[in-house]
C-alpha cells in the first residue's frame, strides 16, 4: 500500500512557511494583523495552528510579504492540500485528528507506554477491552467505531515502506490482564510476533530496573523524511488533554530520555523472549 500524503503535514509545513516568510519581511504579528484589518490574535493562531489557513488568508499573507510568484504558487497549492481531507476524518467524532494525521507521514515512531500497549500494536479485543474501560458510560455504537479507528491507524504498518516503529514498554504493560488471560495472551503472543519483523523494536523496562527517566507518563516521538522540511515533534497524550511539542529543545529532551530508556530496558531479543514466556504464564 503506497502512502497518502497528510494534509495535517501540508498544513503544518504551511505555517512554518509563513512564518518564515513574515520574519523575513521583518515584520510581527501585529503588523501583519493591521495591515490586513485582522484582529490582532489572528496570525499567532493560524502560524501556532490553533485557527486553520483558508487559501484566501495565504494568498493575502502572501502578497503582503511581497513572495516571488514561484513561491505564491507552491504556497497556495499547499494552501489547498492543507484543506483536504485525510481517512480518518470520517472518525472526527472518536480520533484525536491531529494525532492521527501527524502519524500517518511519519517515517519514523518511537514511544514509551507505561500503561497499556500502543494502539498500533493492539489486537481488537484488546483495544476493546481498553476503549471499554476508559469509556463505561459509552454506547455500543461508539466502543465500535473507536476499535474500527484504532484497527484502521494500524494500516501505515503494512505500507510499502512502513515507518521504522521503536516501542518500549513499562513491565507493567506485560503484567496487567486487559480483558481476561485469553485476551492477554493474544495481546502478547502479537507483540512477540511483532518483534520479528524487521521495521519492529520492541523493549521492556522490567520493574528490577528501578526508576527510569519517563517516570512521569508515555510520549510519542514522530520523525519524518525531510526533518529541515518537517523537524521531529513530540506528543503526550492523557484523558484530560494532548500536548504537541516542536521546539528543537523540547524534542532534544525527549530524544535523549528516550535514548536512556533504551538503555534501561532488556534488548530487543531478550524482551521477545520475556514476552513469549509472559504470554505462556497466563492459565487458560
Amino acid at each position: 500500500m503506497a502512502q497518502v500524503p497528510s494534509p495535517t503535514i501540508r498544513a503544518r509545513r504551511l505555517r512554518r512557511e509563513l512564518r518564515r516568510l513574515r520574519d523575513s519581511a521583518g515584520l510581527t504579528a501585529e503588523d501583519v494583523a493591521r495591515r490586513l484589518g485582522w484582529h490582532r490574535t489572528k496570525v499567532i493562531r493560524l502560524e501556532h495552528g490553533h485557527s486553520r489557513i483558508t487559501l484566501k488568508d495565504t494568498e493575502q499573507m502572501l502578497a503582503l510579504y511581497e513572495t516571488s510568484d514561484e513561491d505564491r504558487e507552491s504556497l497556495s497549492a499547499l494552501a489547498k492540500q492543507a484543506r483536504q481531507k485525510g481517512w480518518w476524518s470520517a472518525y472526527g467524532d472518536v480520533l484525536p485528528d491531529d494525532y492521527v494525521g501527524f502519524e500517518a507521514e511519519a517515517t519514523a515512531i518511537s514511544a514509551f507506554e507505561s500503561l497499556y500497549v500502543p494502539g498500533l500494536l493492539q489486537t481488537e479485543e484488546y483495544a476493546r477491552a481498553i476503549i471499554h474501560a476508559g469509556r463505561s458510560t459509552a454506547d455500543a455504537d461508539e466502543i465500535d467505531r473507536r476499535v474500527a479507528a484504532r484497527l484502521a491507524r494500524k494500516s501505515l504498518l503494512s505500507r510499502d515502506v512502513p515507518p521504522k516503529l521503536w516501542i518500549v514498554l513499562d513491565e507493567a504493560v506485560i503484567r496487567r490482564v486487559v480483558g481476561g488471560p485469553k485476551v492477554m495472551r493474544n495481546q502478547l503472543t502479537r507483540l512477540s510476533e511483532a518483534c520479528a519483523q524487521p521495521s519492529i523494536e520492541l523493549q521492556v523496562v522490567p520493574f528490577g530496573a528501578g526508576a527510569h527517566a519517563a517516570m512521569a507518563g508515555p510520549f510519542t516521538i514522530l520523525a519524518y523524511a525531510d526533518p529541515v522540511l518537517d523537524p521531529p515533534i513530540v506528543y503526550i497524550e492523557n484523558d484530560a488533554n494532548t500536548l504537541l511539542l516542536e521546539e528543537d529543545t523540547q524534542v532534544a529532551r525527549y530524544k535523549l530520555m528516550f535514548d536512556h530508556l533504551r538503555a534501561k530496558a532488556m534488548d530487543p531479543d531478550e524482551s521477545g523472549r520475556f514476552l513469549a514466556r509472559a504470554a505462556e504464564e497466563l492459565p487458560d
